[in-house]
């Protein structure tokens, strides 16, 4: 593996889990292969699971890591080309980053989306220019579309606690205060697609995401015929995608909150998010709460997706 950034990365998803499973059962059988090798982690947005999970599993394999945050411990650094840098950001990213390059062996970005420009969002400027101008292996730790390495979790997590063989999984947009990327959204939409589960995608209207992400995908506007029967529902916000209201909060309609009703609608399921999670705007107190509830397994398991990454790009690098 030379780059992580979707699901195509990790090849055929089956051995991908059966990888991570392996790992999860012992942690450090991998250690040799991290010796005297450096992780350095740039992070642009702020993080608690993202950073210390990615930092343990690097640790797990015997690395040595370096985390910079670039909003503290940097220079501000400008990312467009043919600017006239007479503002506040005395650094661009195109010598930064070959700069990093040189002090590590795998380099992790964490970037969001602006929520201004769609069409510069899902360029990926940022990650992109990582992966041409670093001279390393990149790991997204989640970018302005997607967040992999928490799909990858959510996928392990599935397999785990799914007590037939194609569940059904629900993907609901819950209420939020403030815009938020679709990069969750998007990116578990893509990981469920590549199963074979029955994947069913439910949102008020205006909220629809990306047509790259949910092409062949259910979108049932009717919550509850969504909810019937499901065995796992993935609560998570987002804002518009579409033109002109990209960005925007449309709705923040409190009947879209998990609650127990709704998740009475179900076969019992299993009630999962990425966190941070909003109580009483996103889900209850009494769902989150309940034994149904697998958000801090799932969280946990941010670390053997990491892990696992780290230990493919750690097995193809050059000695």
């Amino acid at each position: 593996m030379k780059n992580f950034t979707d699901i195509n990365s990790i090849g055929n998803w089956r051995k991908a889990v059966e990888d991570a499973l392996e790992v999860k059962r012992n942690r450090f059988a991998f250690k040799h292969l991290g010796t005297d090798r450096t992780m350095l982690m740039i992070f642009f947005n702020s993080s608690l699971r993202t950073r210390l999970s990615t930092q343990k599993a690097a640790m797990n394999l015997g690395m040595n890591t370096m985390v910079l945050d670039v909003n503290q411990g940097a220079w501000k650094l400008e990312t467009e080309r043919g600017v006239i840098m007479d503002g506040d950001k005395p650094e661009h990213l195109l010598e930064a980053i070959p700069v990093m390059g040189c002090y590590c062996d795998v380099i992790g970005v964490r970037s969001f989306a602006s929520l201004t420009d769609r069409d510069a969002d899902y360029s990926e400027v940022i990650l992109n220019q990582f992966i041409r101008y670093s001279g390393r292996p990149v790991v997204s730790l989640e970018s302005a579309t997607r967040h992999p390495l928490q799909s990858f979790a959510d996928l392990i997590t599935i397999e785990e606690y799914k007590t037939k063989e194609r569940p059904k999984v629900v993907l609901t947009w819950a209420p939020h205060p403030r815009p938020l990327p679709q990069a969750v959204a998007n990116s578990f939409t893509e990981w469920m697609k590549a199963t074979d589960y029955e994947f069913v995608i439910t949102h008020p209207e205006g909220y629809e995401l990306a047509p790259e992400f949910t092409a062949g995908v259910t979108v049932e506007y009717d919550r509850e015929k969504a909810f019937a029967g499901a065995d796992f529902v993935y609560a998570k916000n987002w804002s518009a995608y579409n033109q002109p209201n990209y960005g925007k909060v449309l709705s923040t309609d409190r009947s879209w909150t998990v609650d127990e009703r709704i998740m009475g609608l179900t076969d019992n399921a299993r009630f999962m998010h990425c966190l941070p999670v909003r109580r009483g705007m996103i889900v209850t107190d009494d769902v989150i709460e309940s034994p149904q509830s697998i958000v801090i397994p799932e969280a946990a398991n941010r670390e053997i997706s990491a892990q696992t990454v780290l230990k493919k790009i750690l097995e193809e690098l050059p000695a």
